[in-house]
């Protein structure tokens, strides 16, 4: 009798009640939890970990070592880098002018709406419940408030909540705020932070701190 060939042993973990579509590449050591759906041609990296009941559409492209919390909502199409880390309940959006219907009052399809591209930088961080809109670029480990609606780019390391989110501070790789200045000329500012590490931050990036916040409602306390 012929030999029965062995199963080759997975090298990643998916539990039974999460949903793999067709074409979904999962790295090494990636672990998809309860409930999960992640949608065809999707490609998460090694050492990734999907929390319970979260939705990840198709074409994603999700880096190494990438946390996504439970219920995370992750709509076509988001380019996601290494490290990044989603939190409980965000929500990623891909229409600007989501209608369930034509003018005529026909139901859409797929091909009557124009998805955006959401991109989000190596080590950045979304904190729970926060939306990003459509078409928006988050840069390398920008830390945004949880609850915020992102509708703009931010920059790297730029720390940015509310709604809309706007830019506060920066900050270093470990997620403190950059607060002593170490050197400053007409292009740079350098920071040394708390834990040791030294953040440049480009003098016209710097500025957006302000220039994000112009026209922000000032607080009215009520006696």
């Amino acid at each position: 009798m012929p030999k029965k060939k062995k199963q080759q042993k997975k090298d990643y973990f998916v539990h039974k009640t999460a949903i793999i579509e067709e074409n979904v590449q999962l790295g090494p050591g990636t672990k998809i939890w309860h409930y999960s759906h992640i949608r065809e041609n999707t490609k998460i990296g090694q050492n990734c970990i999907i929390g319970s009941n979260v939705f990840i559409d198709i074409e994603s492209q999700i880096g190494d070592n990438v946390k996504i919390q439970n219920r995370a909502i992750i709509y076509h199409q988001a380019l996601i880098e290494n490290g990044v880390f989603i939190g409980p309940n965000v929500c990623f959006t891909n229409d600007k002018i989501p209608r369930a219907v034509n003018p005529d009052g026909s139901l859409k399809s797929a091909d009557d709406w124009e998805v955006s591209t959401i991109k989000v930088g190596e080590g950045a961080a979304i904190g729970a419940h926060s939306v990003i809109t459509p078409g928006v670029t988050i840069g390398k480990w920008a830390l945004i408030g949880s609850g915020s609606v992102v509708t703009q780019d931010l920059p790297d390391f730029a720390l940015s909540y509310g709604n809309p989110a706007r830019i506060y501070d920066f900050v270093c790789k470990c997620g403190k705020r950059l607060k002593e200045k170490i050197k400053s000329d007409d292009e740079s500012i350098a920071f040394q932070c708390a834990c040791g590490l030294e953040t440049v931050i480009p003098q016209n990036i710097y500025k957006l701190k302000e220039k994000s916040r112009e026209g922000e409602k000032k607080k009215v306390w009520l006696r």
